[in-house]
């Protein structure tokens, strides 16, 4: 009776399909390790963004180019109603608003110099642009508005333009309106448009009229990505520079751009149709200001000319944001740390295709590979991503990937021949695992066509390993 109890345990232990389910358990284990390696790249990822951050901070950030504006004052006469120990009493105050006009058409130049600068192991771009913006501003249309010249401030007329980080900036600006020649000058008022503003004094007194061109030179600084916010009725942006591979993003596609291996020229041509603000608008100071990364202006609907004598609350929905831009993205050539996870993503299918290749090398080999050689083998899978990691911080991700799995496979064909004593073993299993990393690697490089690719692929492999199976008696190892 012990003999056949002693029988039995030895066929479970010995079983196909035991093995088969320890395998599994093994699989599952392996996750957590490759875990931990997902959260090391996400650590490291966060870490170039950070020294990004630093970069951005001492340089400049992301840069949005508003306006001009013209911003005109007039006073407006308002009751106060106080109450005092049951005494009410009225007074009148003046409070200062503003007629707003924005330009009829706008052009704007912009050459841009992108370049990467490296802290450490980490690579920031930031760039140097070349800012002209010329167009025309209109007369104001007191038809559509409850006011009349005679009200206004000529004298005290202001054009303003927005630029998200002054620090950026290379030297003042200079502007020619009418051909007279005006010094911008830091905002020290509460007329606060933009997010940070530039402010010319033009005097009007003795023309009225805010009808005349424009033209505005400034170099800037900046980092990662250059916005615009088209405002004028006809807003052209003709931007070219220094860089392979620009994104393009926000409310509108260029109209005509050219990418080459080293520069890139775009063009836009911008309606008011896609603006949400009206041509002119009367009120109090309007705020363009920052909510989660975007910037808003508490302005009229785009629905003709407006009369508010209020500023639209923050909640409005006619507000500008990110998506009303149009932006330039900067980005890094390669970003190592995105496409190492992307990665890291297959490696439990990578993990399972080396088993399943490791078993049937046993199966058709008749010789017993034992669970913790199973295990030392996952292990070493694992640590090919923790390889491929800091080497791609140092050469790049191609050298890293071609390194780790160089050094991979040899680790593993080496430990093969060692267990089978065999050398044609060894080469046949380096063989399988070269066919998988490159699978991967393919698939990385598709993109739009990985999907497809990926599970053809593995169809492919599935239907391989299903051929081997038939020409294996399964059964011959249970009866032992």
């Amino acid at each position: 009776m012990e003999t056949n109890q002693t029988s039995l345990l030895d066929r479970i232990g010995t079983s196909v399909f035991t093995k088969l389910i320890t395998i599994v358990i093994l699989v599952l284990l392996l996750l957590i390790p490759l875990f931990w390696v997902k959260n090391l790249i996400e650590e490291r990822k966060n870490r170039q963004s950070e020294v990004s951050d630093e970069i951005a901070f001492k340089w400049a950030g992301q840069q949005v180019i508003s306006g001009p504006v013209i911003a005109i004052p007039y006073q407006v006469v308002k009751e106060i109603v106080t109450t005092d120990k049951n005494i009410i009493s009225t007074k009148n105050t003046y409070v200062t608003q503003y007629v707003y006009l924005l330009p009829k058409t706008l052009n704007i130049n912009s050459t841009i110099s992108p370049e990467s600068l490296k802290r450490g192991i980490y690579k920031s771009v930031v760039y140097n642009a070349q800012l002209n913006l010329k167009g025309s501003f209109d007369e104001i249309d007191f038809n559509k508005l409850d006011l009349n010249g005679v009200d206004l401030e000529w004298k005290n007329a202001k054009i303003i333009i927005g630029l998200s980080d002054l620090k950026g900036l290379g030297a003042s600006p200079t502007l020619v309106f009418n051909q007279k020649d005006i010094e911008f000058e830091p905002n020290m008022s509460v007329l606060n448009p933009f997010e940070n503003n530039m402010i010319a004094a033009i005097d009007l007194s003795t023309t009225k009229t805010t009808l005349g061109d424009f033209q505005i030179k400034f170099n800037i600084r900046g980092s990662q990505s250059i916005n615009f916010l088209p405002l004028a009725k006809q807003t052209t942006i003709q931007a070219k520079g220094t860089w392979a591979n620009p994104s393009f993003n926000g409310a509108v596609l260029a109209d005509d751009r050219k990418i080459t291996n080293n520069s890139f020229e775009a063009t836009w041509n911008i309606p008011s149709f896609n603006r949400k603000f009206s041509q002119q608008w009367t009120g109090a100071v309007e705020k363009l200001y920052e909510i989660n990364n975007n910037y808003a202006i508490n302005a009229p609907m785009n629905d003709g000319y407006n009369n508010q004598t209020e500023p639209a609350p923050s909640t409005n929905n006619h507000i500008a944001s990110e998506k009303d831009m149009i932006q330039i993205n900067f980005l890094e050539e390669v970003n190592n740390y995105q496409k190492t996870m992307r990665v890291a993503k297959y490696g439990i299918l990578i993990i399972i295709l080396t088993f399943a290749a490791l078993f049937f090398t046993e199966i058709i080999k008749k010789q017993r590979i034992h669970l913790i050689q199973y295990m030392l083998i996952g292990f070493a899978m694992v640590l090919f991503y923790s390889l491929l990691l800091s080497i791609s911080e140092h050469l790049g991700f191609n050298m890293a990937y071609l390194l780790a799995a160089i050094a991979t496979i040899i680790l593993i064909a080496s430990f093969i021949k060692s267990i089978t004593r065999d050398i044609k073993s060894a080469f046949i299993f380096s063989g399988v695992l070269g066919l998988f990393y490159s699978f991967i690697f393919i698939l990385m490089q598709l993109r739009d066509y990985s999907l497809i690719v990926g599970t053809i692929g593995i169809f492919i492999i599935l239907a391989i390993l299903m051929r081997l199976s038939t020409k294996i008696n399964w059964y011959q190892f249970d009866k032992r």
